[in-house]
């Protein structure tokens, strides 16, 4: 059963020329026993024509609805003119009527009311009842056979204005799908700048160690061979670690691609700092580092947030400090967020490079300094210390960003 049922709606001209050519044989046999009951040469000569245009009628319906019509009034005003007499071809008018109220244009439909309104009035005019009964009884005629006309049109339009109200609601479901596309795409853009600010973070850091250990190492490399050595393990170490975060980042920027591994490894916390501070003794630059208040678990776009400020912050100081230079980083733990302090005494940065956030090119680790801290809901202060040298305050809510 469902076979057929889909066979008919992927075939719908040709059920319509199915029930076109039985009409056509039903009204065919009426003409052959009694010629259907027309009087006159004109009507028989006519009545042909008309069956053959009514059945045309119901094959093309759904294919050219308005033009069916027209043809459908064409064919009634041939039937009124020669004075053929309604056939069972003349129920096409009725499926027509019907056609055009659900698919049809609007004024095609209002002509279609219009029609059946008069239809049977005409009928009964050109073809008047001969039984006793006076005008009360074709009165009532005239409404029993414009009923069914009516009602074809009231279902049509109807099923119009159902078809219109799911047409809505696909239009607004493909709206909504466009809309949630969109904003996957702006969470994608976001997560791969997030990314690119971790590559950068990672590079620029592990680049610097990378070269401090290399000039310490071509400085002694006749003098002090064990340091030397000592120095280019750590460029070793520290460019192995650099790769694997590269590769761990732009994985994540492939689209498409696997990953290698199952898991990415954990991002860094706050912990992970004094980590990060011994490998920035060992490139030379000295850091003295305190904590404040009860360490306690922080969210980890916080914690996140931290370290990257810290190993930007010491990059920074190792680019722009000067040989000389030390540092000095605290952590305070408040009831309600994480304070940051990380101060140098070295010869401090040119304010473009932290002005706005730096320019492109040469501030890029301040931007996305401040971009981190703006997701996390908090403030970053950014500019040369009172006595020289460069100081980065930054304070984290516990609170996510409204």
């Amino acid at each position: 059963m469902q076979r057929l049922y889909d066979f008919i709606r992927r075939h719908p001209t040709g059920v319509d020329s199915f029930w076109a050519v039985f009409l056509l044989g039903i009204s065919g046999m009426t003409i052959v026993v009694g010629d259907a009951g027309q009087d006159g040469r004109s009507a028989r000569l006519a009545v042909v024509p008309v069956v053959i245009g009514l059945s045309l009628v119901v094959a093309l319906r759904r294919r050219a609805p308005e033009k069916m019509l027209l043809l459908a009034i064409a064919m009634g005003v041939v039937q009124l003119v020669f004075g053929v007499r309604p056939t069972p071809a003349n129920f096409a008018m009725l499926v027509i009527t019907f056609t055009v109220a659900t698919v049809g244009e609007r004024w095609a439909s209002r002509l279609a009311l219009a029609c059946s309104l008069c239809a049977a009035g005409l009928s009964q005019i050109r073809w008047p009842n001969e039984e006793p009964g006076g005008w009360v009884q074709k009165v009532f005629i005239v409404i029993v056979m414009t009923v069914p006309f009516v009602l074809a049109w009231v279902l049509g339009d109807s099923m119009r204005t159902r078809r219109a109200y799911f047409d809505q609601l696909e239009e607004r479901a493909a709206r909504l799908e466009r809309e949630r596309e969109a904003q996957s795409k702006v969470a994608v853009a976001a997560e791969r700048a997030r990314i690119a600010r971790e590559l950068h973070d990672v590079v620029a850091h592990n680049v610097s160690v990378m070269v401090v250990q290399a000039d310490g190492a071509a400085y002694v490399m006749d003098a002090a061979p064990d340091q030397a050595r000592q120095a280019l393990e750590t460029i070793s170490s520290t460019g192995r670690q650099a790769l694997a975060e590269m590769r761990r980042l732009l994985g994540v920027l492939r689209t498409g691609d696997a990953p290698e591994s199952g898991e990415y490894g954990p991002q860094p916390d706050v912990e992970q700092i004094e980590d990060l501070l011994d490998q920035v003794r060992q490139s030379g630059l000295a850091v003295d580092f305190k904590i404040e208040g009860t360490p306690r678990p922080l969210p980890s776009g916080v914690e996140l947030t931290a370290y990257r400020i810290v190993q930007e912050a010491l990059t920074n100081t190792r680019k722009h400090g000067g040989p000389d230079a030390g540092a000095s980083v605290r952590l305070v733990y408040f009831d309600d967020g994480l304070g940051l302090l990380v101060e140098d005494d070295g010869r401090g940065a040119a304010h473009e490079l932290y002005e706005d956030g730096g320019a492109d090119g040469a501030g890029h680790g301040m931007i996305g300094m401040r971009e981190r801290v703006g997701m996390v809901g908090g403030t970053l202060d950014a500019g040369p210390r009172p006595g020289g040298g460069f100081r980065i305050s930054a304070l984290l809510p516990l609170k996510p960003a409204n």
